[in-house]
């Protein structure tokens, strides 16, 4: 069986271009509707995992903390080239850029 971030990484494999999702998503999905922050630490630790961690959000659309990815704008430059929506806020529009 799996571990916990074993499994997180399975699904953030999974996420096709154009596409996000949120931590709590994932954590619902993994059968833990409280465990997005356990999410985030899986996804923190996800280093040296080729995965595309860019595409997971917070619930409300928001992007990582601006070092999370290596630099201020760095996130949001990489959703953008995949052509996810954002809102006039900022925020990735999950109505339309939403995965599952």
């Amino acid at each position: 069986m799996p571990s916990f971030p074993q499994e997180v990484y399975d699904i953030v494999a999974q996420i096709p271009q154009g596409k996000v999702i949120s931590y709590g998503q994932i954590a619902r999905i993994l059968g833990r509707p409280q465990g997005a922050r356990q999410v985030g630490y899986a996804m923190a630790a996800a280093d040296g995992q080729r995965l595309p961690t860019h595409r997971v959000l917070r619930a409300d659309g928001s992007l990582a903390p601006g070092d999370a990815f290596g630099g201020p704008g760095v996130q949001r430059a990489l959703l953008a080239a995949e052509g996810v929506v954002f809102r006039a806020d900022g925020r990735v529009d999950m109505a339309q850029c939403g995965w599952l």
